[in-house]
Order: structure tokens, then C-alpha cells, then sequence
């Protein structure tokens, strides 16, 4: 036999399969649909399933964590053996050469590392996380910790359990926002699991993966996803405490201020952090990997010198809480803890940047405790004012967990939980919240939402705006509005509310313009006493005067601020250039539907982002049946104008999937960047358009 023929057999057979698949999945989500549960009854089921998946992949890393780190300090170190005690030296490097070998294979997978991505799929892709990422950032991040990386378990640890959560939940056909809900749910879960802090991991999902968008559903998810994931911990890793400490003196509260003092040396060394790190990152980015430097030889030289760091101070390898309990018990001299905390400070974003995979909050946890270590002898030596140090150590990595990642009300619960000691509650809260505002005065939001911003994201409670600034109201097909007679009476009032689908009556004056809205909450007083204020009550006298109105040149991301702000689920909507004239309502619903629509467009811009680098300037490519994504150069008459301005999509009918900008470097070298659509951008003449549409609409444009 041939052996194309037996390639195309074994094609074709493997077609088969996922198509077999996929009616066996088609077939499980129309069954569990069919089940008459109530809501409640599934969405409880739901978070408890969350729950065991992202305790029992937490637990799962924690013990692949431990199994690498025997593997390379006892096996491979072993092996070297003719290196004697400076084997450790190499480990390292070993384990950044995998990492770099690992991204080789996957670069695209690699790249979508961290709780950034985590707040991004749940903001723009709905909560969806491919499965072969999780099973990816649960590998690198083993070897890296494993192979003694300076960095933390827990940013990958929530990545892995929202990917768990997301692949699980997805099996049951659910909805784009029930499997956001269960993904956050599945990252706080699996924080739950790894600090054994079941609160921590509710607050760290809202704070973080959700962005403070506070739903009460939403809160129930992810209270009873987080105490199942650290239960699930408790049976399986014990019920012990992580950090050993004994508090010997009661706090004396006439010392307070000193706890303040930490909190902004705190904040300041967070700052400094972030600072060093995003600098770290750019040159990364900008100057070395620019370069013909291979990464795999760069991660090795990385490598290198955290294994020589760790060869003189054994206390930087790994994740660093023995090293935290070695401070606590007072076990190091401070010129020592000073070494280790700049050690730190300077390999966590070398590690991260070039290349490796880890989180930030046990780094955090680590600089905080000597911070916190080395004010109280500063202030014991100093003052003479006997401040317990292990107090002192406790609140600091409150506070550096609080500032460098924008968690304040987290990072008090994961201390208080991982200690479970409350006897130092107010200055730990006192430190963390004066600690977190120097940071967010100067940085002005989330580290995280800084870094999503300069990856081109503009993401608002949970939502990417950018994707609806380009799209005015008056492009949306409206939804019916009742407009009655301010002076209606109340029989013919309840007569219309009875007869109309709709919720909310509008009210108008003799002249026709707007003058009230009148809702359920309105009536539901009236009716009661209906038999009574029939004949003497109208319209004008239930409507609510208070009216929200949005025009036909107002931007649907304008709208969504609106909803989030009024507790409404819809406005009506009122002609731009004729303000009395009344066009229909805009509702919630609509928005929601048209930004999952754009969601799926900048999703079908990132899985063809390969195809859409290289494609043909003047050859459509062809995605379905009719339609075809083309490349084409700005045109003149569109130059120095943004998308707004322009409205492609209204104009013709065409969607902006993404913006090539190309600047010149050197007289021979150009750099090409990938801009996402932008409604502000001004185009320029060096830019292309990469385009979505009907291949008739296609070819009008290209006679532009």
C-alpha cells in the first residue's frame, strides 16, 4: 500500500474519532440539559465539582513540585557528583534549559503564562482556557521551582485550576458567562488549596480574575468552590499552619504608628519592585531577545546565577518558606537576611522575563519577611521599644503581598489564614492598607490591569471596553419602547402593563418629550392598593422624574458604564441631531450579545494570528463559505484619521481584526507590530489593515 493512501487512512480514522467524540459530547450536554433541577440546585453542584478539581489539581502540583525538587537536589545533583557541593550551582541552569526548550515547541502556548492570563480569558474569551495550556503551565512552572527557581507556586497554581475548571465545565455545554464564573472560581479554588485559605481565594478571585465585578451568585460560586478546594487540601496536605512562629509579646497599640511606618517602607519597596521588574521585562523584550542571543542560552546564564546565588545562600532556592521560618525563629543574622532579600528582589523578574515560570506571591511573602525582619532590629537597636519581631515579619509580608500584586483585602486574610492567629489583625490591616495606597497612588490601578494595558487590553470590570468604543448606539437595532400619556389613568395603565412584554413604561408631556419611566418597583406599592387610588391616580403621579437617556452618537462601552453604574436593564434611546425624538431602548442583554460577538472576532484574529502575519497583500484568505479575511494598506484618504472617524464597519461592512504597524529602525531593518483595533488609533501610512468580511464587501473596499 502507498504510503499517502496509508497516511490519508490513518486521517481519516482519526477523523472519525473526534467526530464519534463530538456526538458523544453533543449527546451527555442534551441529557444533562434535560434534567429538571432547579437553577440553584446546579449552580451548588456545580461549584462543589469546581471545588474537588482545583483542590485535587492544587494538591497534585504541590506534590509534583516536591517530587522535582527531590529529583534534581538528590538524583541529578547525584549524578554530578564529580562536582561536589558546587552541583547545585547547575541545577538551576538544567531546569531554565528545559523551560527554553519547552517554549521552543509551544512559543504561543508559553506566552500565555500568569494570572494576566487568567483575567483575560475570563474578560475576553469568556472564561474558555485551551487544555494544552493548563497541562503546559503545570509543567514548566514544577520544573522551574522544582529545579530551584527563586519564584512562587501560586500564579500558575490559579492558572491551572481556572483551566481545570474551564475544560470541566465546558463538558456540560454550559453558558459563555456560567464558565467565566466557574473559571474565576476555579483560580480562587485553587489559591484556597495551595495557602489553605478558602477566604484568601474567594477575595483573590474578586479582586483579581474578576476585577471587584461583585455578583452574589458569583460570590456563592466562589465561597463554595474555595472551601471545598481547602478541604480537599486539609485531607490530603494536613491541617498544619505553613509558618512556625511564636508571638511573645502582647502588641502594645501606643506603638501603632510603627506598623504605619512598615506599611509605607512597604509600599515603597513594592513600588521599587515593580519598577525594577517592568524595566527587567524591557529589556528583555527590547534588546537582548532582539538580538540574534538565542533564549535558551540567556535562561541558562539565568540559571547560572541563581545556582551560584543559592551555592553561598541555600535560603533563595525554591520557594522560600523555610527560609521565612529560619526568620521567624530568628534563626539568621541579619547581615544575611539583607543578602537573601536583594538576592530576591533581583532574580524573581530575571527568572520570570527571561524566560521562566513561576508566580510572585511567594517572593513576596519572602521580601516581606525580611523587610519586616530588619525594621523591628532597626527600631528595637534604635528606640529600645521591644516590638515582638515576629509580629513585625508577619505584618511586612502582608504588606509587600498587598503592594506588589494589588491585593489588599486578599493578602489580610491569606496572612490571618495562614497563620491563624488574629491576635495581630489591626496592624497587619493598618500596614497593608497604608502599604497598597502608596502603590496604587502612583501606579493608578492593578499591576496586573498596567500590564494588560501594555499589551494593548483596556479592561473595566471584567469586560475588554476597547472592544465596544468603536460601536454607537445608533448602529444597534433597538429594542420596542412603550411611551404613554403622562396624565394616563391607572385602570388603562395596569390594562398596558398587562398586554406589553415589556417591564418599564416611559412617560410623555403634552409635548411629546420624556418626563418619567415608571417600572415594577413603581407599581408594586399601587397595586396593593389598588381598589383605592384607581380613580385619582395617573401616570405622572408613579413615574420616577429621574431618567437616563443615551443618544445615537453615545459608544456602547459608554452604555456599559451606565449599566454598571444604575442599577437598570435598559435606556431609551433618543435621536443625536433631534433629542425629543424617542428611536427605542438599548437594552443590557443587547450589549452583552454584541461584545460576546466582538469577543469572538479578536478570538478568530489570535487563532489565525500565524496565517495573518504572512498572508498575501492581495489574495483573500478563506474562512467560511462567502467570507475571507484580506491584508491591505491604509489608504491615503484614511491616513491620519482613527477608526472612529472612519467606521469601517458601517461604511463597509467590514471588521478591523488587527493593525500591522511598521516603523523604521534602522535605513534597513523595519519592526512589525501587532495593534489591536483601537477606536482612538490614527491610522498611518505605514500600517496595514487586516480585514473580516463578505468577499463582496471585500472587493468594494479594495476599489477604496
Amino acid at each position: 500500500m502507498p504510503v499517502n493512501s496509508v497516511k490519508d487512512e490513518g486521517n481519516h480514522s482519526f477523523i472519525n474519532i473526534l467526530v464519534k467524540a463530538k456526538k458523544l459530547k453533543h449527546n451527555f450536554q442534551e441529557r444533562f440539559a434535560n434534567l429538571s433541577l432547579p437553577e440553584y440546585t446546579y449552580f451548588i453542584i456545580f461549584s462543589i465539582i469546581i471545588g474537588i478539581a482545583a483542590g485535587l489539581a492544587a494538591v497534585l502540583f504541590h506534590h509534583s513540585i516536591d517530587f522535582f525538587n527531590r529529583l534534581f537536589f538528590e538524583k541529578t545533583a547525584g549524578g554530578l557528583f564529580f562536582l561536589g557541593s558546587a552541583a547545585v550551582i547547575v541545577l538551576p541552569a538544567i531546569g531554565m534549559i528545559i523551560q527554553a526548550v519547552m517554549i521552543l515547541i509551544a512559543p504561543e502556548t508559553a506566552q500565555k503564562k500568569g494570572v494576566s492570563e487568567v483575567i483575560k480569558s475570563v474578560s475576553l474569551r469568556s472564561g474558555y482556557i485551551p487544555f494544552k495550556t493548563t497541562i503546559f503551565h503545570f509543567i514548566a512552572p514544577v520544573v522551574c521551582i522544582g529545579s530551584g527557581g527563586t519564584v512562587g507556586p501560586e500564579g500558575p497554581a490559579a492558572q491551572i485550576g481556572g483551566g481545570v475548571s474551564s475544560k470541566l465545565v465546558s463538558l456540560f455545554g454550559l453558558s459563555d458567562e456560567r464558565i467565566r464564573i466557574f473559571t474565576a472560581a476555579g483560580a480562587g479554588a485553587a489559591i484556597a488549596a495551595i495557602f489553605n485559605t478558602p477566604l484568601g481565594g474567594v477575595f483573590f478571585a474578586l479582586e483579581i480574575i474578576l476585577l471587584n465585578d461583585f455578583h452574589t451568585p458569583t460570590f456563592s460560586a466562589l465561597i463554595l468552590s474555595s472551601v471545598t478546594a481547602s478541604a480537599i487540601s486539609r485531607i490530603l496536605l494536613g491541617n498544619q499552619s505553613v509558618f512556625v512562629f511564636n508571638i511573645s509579646h502582647t502588641i502594645d497599640y501606643s506603638n501603632l504608628y510603627f506598623y504605619a511606618i512598615l506599611g509605607l517602607l512597604s509600599g515603597f519597596f513594592s513600588l521599587l519592585f515593580i519598577r525594577y521588574s517592568n524595566y527587567v521585562r524591557g529589556v528583555f523584550k527590547n534588546k537582548i531577545y532582539s538580538t540574534k542571543l538565542p533564549q535558551w542560552f540567556v535562561m541558562m546564564l539565568v540559571g547560572l546565577l541563581v545556582g551560584i546565588s543559592g551555592f553561598y545562600y541555600k535560603e533563595i532556592f525554591g520557594i522560600g518558606y523555610m527560609a521565612i521560618n529560619s526568620i521567624l525563629a530568628n534563626a539568621l543574622a541579619w547581615n544575611v537576611v539583607i543578602v537573601i532579600l536583594l538576592l530576591k528582589f533581583m532574580l524573581v523578574p530575571l527568572i520570570l522575563y527571561s524566560g521562566g515560570f513561576g508566580g510572585l506571591f511567594a517572593p513576596s511573602l519572602f521580601m516581606g519577611a525580611c523587610l519586616g525582619y530588619l525594621f523591628s532590629i532597626l527600631i528595637n537597636s534604635i528606640w529600645g521599644v521591644g516590638i515582638d519581631p515576629a509580629t513585625m515579619i508577619l505584618v511586612g509580608m502582608g504588606a509587600m503581598l498587598a503592594g506588589v500584586n494589588s491585593i489588599p483585602i486578599s493578602a489580610i486574610l491569606i496572612i490571618f489564614e495562614m497563620t491563624q492567629n488574629y491576635s495581630f489583625i489591626l496592624p497587619l490591616m493598618l500596614a497593608v492598607i497604608v502599604g497598597n495606597m502608596l502603590v496604587q497612588l502612583s501606579l493608578r490601578g492593578s499591576v496586573h490591569i498596567k500590564h494588560l494595558e501594555e499589551e494593548g487590553f483596556s479592561i473595566s470590570e471584567g469586560k475588554e471596553v476597547n472592544l465596544l468604543r468603536s460601536i454607537r448606539v445608533g448602529d444597534v437595532t433597538l429594542e420596542r419602547i412603550d411611551l404613554i400619556q403622562e396624565d394616563l389613568n391607572l385602570p388603562k395603565l395596569m390594562a398596558k402593563l398587562i398586554e406589553s412584554p415589556n417591564s418599564s413604561f416611559y412617560t410623555i408631556n403634552n409635548q411629546n418629550k420624556l418626563s418619567g419611566i415608571i417600572t415594577e418597583s413603581e407599581l408594586r406599592p399601587i397595586i396593593t392598593e389598588y381598589e383605592i387610588l384607581k380613580d385619582v391616580i395617573v401616570a405622572r403621579d408613579i413615574a420616577n422624574s429621574k431618567i437616563t437617556v443615551v443618544q445615537t452618537s453615545d459608544d456602547l462601552d459608554y452604555v456599559m458604564n451606565l449599566f454598571g453604574k444604575l442599577n437598570l436593564d435598559q435606556f431609551p434611546v433618543v435621536n443625536s441631531l433631534k433629542p425629543d425624538e424617542v428611536l427605542g431602548a438599548i437594552t443590557r442583554q443587547k450589549v452583552l450579545s454584541i461584545y460576546n460577538r466582538e469577543s469572538l472576532k479578536v478570538n478568530l484574529a489570535s487563532g489565525f494570528a500565524k496565517e495573518l502575519k504572512s498572508l498575501d497583500i492581495t489574495v483573500p484568505a478563506k474562512i467560511a463559505e462567502g467570507y475571507s479575511i484580506i491584508e491591505r494598506h491604509v489608504p491615503s484618504q484614511f491616513v491620519g484619521k482613527n477608526l472612529a472617524e472612519i467606521r469601517i464597519r458601517n461604511k463597509f461592512g467590514l471588521e478591523v481584526l488587527m493593525i500591522k504597524h511598521h516603523s523604521n529602525l534602522y535605513a534597513d531593518k523595519q519592526e512589525m507590530k501587532i495593534l489591536t483595533p483601537d477606536p482612538e488609533y490614527k491610522l498611518q501610512s505605514t500600517d496595514t489593515l487586516v480585514l473580516f468580511g463578505a468577499d463582496e464587501r471585500i472587493e468594494n473596499f479594495i476599489k477604496v
